[in-house]
C-alpha cells in the first residue's frame, strides 16, 4: 500500500485558493470587461454561490464575483437568472446554482417535507386546497411575489411571521413544483412554474439516484475545495456526513479523490485528482462573510490560522470586530478583517473598524487594503472612503487613505 501523499500547510492553502479561482486573472481589476462567461467560469470553480438579504455593503452573492473578477456589471446575476442559466434552491443555505445542477438536487426536493420549516409543513397539512390554489394562480398569472397573490392571508406576529400565501409558495418552492428569481431591488422572491423557468432540455435530463447525485455533489465539492476533510466535503452542499463517508470511499476507489496528509491536521483529508498546486497565489480580495472560502470555520482556522465568526447575529455589546466584517485575503493569507458599511446617503464606503492579524506587516497590509477598498468604492459608485478610528489597523489604514 502506497504511503499517503503529504502536503505542507502552505501547499494546502495554495491548492485550496487555486481551486476557488484565486489563481485566475482578475479581469475587472485591470480594467477589462467582465461578462456572463466569466461568471460561469467562477461557478465552474466554486460550484454554487450563497445568497443573503443583508445589504450593509452589497448583496452577498455579488461579493464572490468581485473578489475573483473585480469590478463587473452589477446586473450579471439577474441577467443569468432571466436567461435560465442559474436557479435558486436550498443547497448551502439559499444558493445560486448552474441550471445544469437541476437533476442533481431532485432527491433533496423529494425529501424536502422532512427538512422544511414548520410553517410550510403546516400549511401543506392543514390547507392543501389553498396550496393548490396558490400553485394554480402562479401558473395562470405568474411570476408572482407573495404580496401579489389574490388571497395572501394575514401576516402572523413575530420577526419570522409569514402569511399563509408566503408559506404556501415556500412549500411549493422547497418541493420543486415552483422555482423563483429575486427582484434585484427588493430581493423578494418572484415565484414561477418550473415549466416556464427551467429549460425543457434540462428538465428532460436523466435524474440520478440519490446516491449517485450525492456522490456527484461530493466530487464537485472536492473540485471546489482542491483539498478538504470529509466534513468539509459534506458541508459544502449540506450533505449528511455519516451518509457521505461511504460515497467518499467510492470516489477514492474510483480514483477521483486521493487521500493526503496535511502537516498538523489529524482528520481524513483528500485532494481532488485534478487539483493543481500553484507555485504561488497573489490574490488581493475582500471576502463576504458568506464566501465559500470561509464557510467551514474550522477549515478557515486550520488553513489560515484565522478564527472567524459572523457577528451579525451577535448582540451589539458582545461583538468583537463589528457587524459586517469581511476577511481580507492578501497573497495566500487572511491578513486583516474590516467592518464595512456602504453609506449610500453620503456616497461613502465607511470602514467602521479595521484589525490586522498577528505577524503581518501593518504598512503592507494597510496599503493593499486601501487599494482594494478604493476599487470597491468605485465599483459601488461611492465617491469617498472613510476610516473610523477603531481597531489596531485603523491608524495605518487611515493614514494611507
Amino acid at each position: 500500500m502506497r504511503p499517503a501523499e503529504t502536503l505542507s500547510l502552505a501547499q494546502a492553502r495554495r491548492m485550496a485558493l487555486g481551486a476557488q479561482g484565486f489563481g485566475d486573472e482578475r479581469l475587472g481589476a485591470h480594467g477589462r470587461r467582465v461578462d456572463r462567461r466569466h461568471v460561469h467560469r467562477v461557478l465552474d470553480r466554486v460550484d454554487l454561490v450563497q445568497i443573503d438579504s443583508v445589504n450593509v455593503v452589497v448583496r452577498s452573492q455579488e461579493m464572490p464575483l468581485f473578489a475573483r473578477l473585480g469590478p463587473h456589471p452589477r446586473d450579471l446575476w439577474p441577467r443569468l437568472a432571466a436567461g435560465a442559466e442559474v436557479f435558486e434552491y436550498w443547497c448551502h443555505e439559499a444558493s445560486l446554482l448552474p441550471v445544469g445542477h437541476w437533476p442533481l438536487i431532485q432527491w433533496r426536493m423529494e425529501q424536502a417535507h422532512d427538512d422544511m420549516w414548520g410553517g410550510m409543513r403546516s400549511i401543506a397539512r392543514t390547507r392543501p386546497g389553498y396550496v393548490e390554489a396558490v400553485y394554480d394562480e402562479v401558473r395562470d398569472r405568474g411570476p408572482l411575489t407573495a404580496g401579489q397573490l389574490s388571497e395572501p392571508g394575514l401576516r402572523r406576529e413575530g420577526m419570522w411571521g409569514r402569511t399563509d400565501g408566503k408559506n404556501a409558495l415556500e412549500y411549493l418552492f422547497w418541493i420543486g413544483r415552483l422555482t423563483a428569481r429575486r427582484n434585484p431591488t427588493t430581493f423578494a422572491r418572484r415565484y414561477d412554474t418550473v415549466e416556464r423557468a427551467i429549460p425543457a432540455a434540462v428538465r428532460a435530463m436523466a435524474v440520478p439516484s440519490r446516491g449517485d447525485a450525492q456522490r456527484a455533489l461530493l466530487e464537485r465539492a472536492a473540485r471546489a475545495h482542491g483539498i478538504a476533510t470529509d466534513r468539509c466535503l459534506a458541508d459544502y452542499h449540506r450533505l449528511n456526513l455519516p451518509a457521505s463517508r461511504p460515497l467518499i470511499a467510492e470516489l477514492v476507489e474510483e480514483g477521483r479523490l486521493v487521500p493526503v496528509v496535511v502537516t498538523g491536521w489529524d482528520r481524513p483529508t483528500y485532494r481532488h485528482v485534478d487539483a493543481v498546486l500553484p507555485r504561488w497565489v497573489r490574490a488581493r480580495a475582500l471576502l463576504s462573510p458568506f464566501d465559500s472560502v470561509v464557510w467551514e470555520r474550522r477549515r478557515t482556522e486550520e488553513l489560515f490560522g484565522f478564527r472567524y465568526r459572523i457577528e451579525i447575529y451577535v448582540r451589539r455589546e458582545e461583538r468583537v470586530h463589528g457587524y459586517y466584517v469581511m476577511p481580507f485575503l492578501l497573497g495566500d493569507r487572511l491578513v486583516a478583517r474590516v467592518d464595512l458599511k456602504a453609506d449610500r446617503t453620503d456616497a461613502a464606503l465607511r470602514v467602521k473598524a479595521a484589525f490586522g492579524e498577528p505577524g503581518t506587516d501593518e504598512g503592507e497590509v494597510a496599503a493593499a487594503l486601501a487599494a482594494e477598498l478604493h476599487l470597491m468604492a468605485g465599483w459601488l459608485g461611492l465617491d469617498r472612503l472613510t476610516v473610523d478610528p477603531l481597531g489596531d489597523l485603523a491608524p495605518a489604514l487611515g493614514a494611507v487613505v
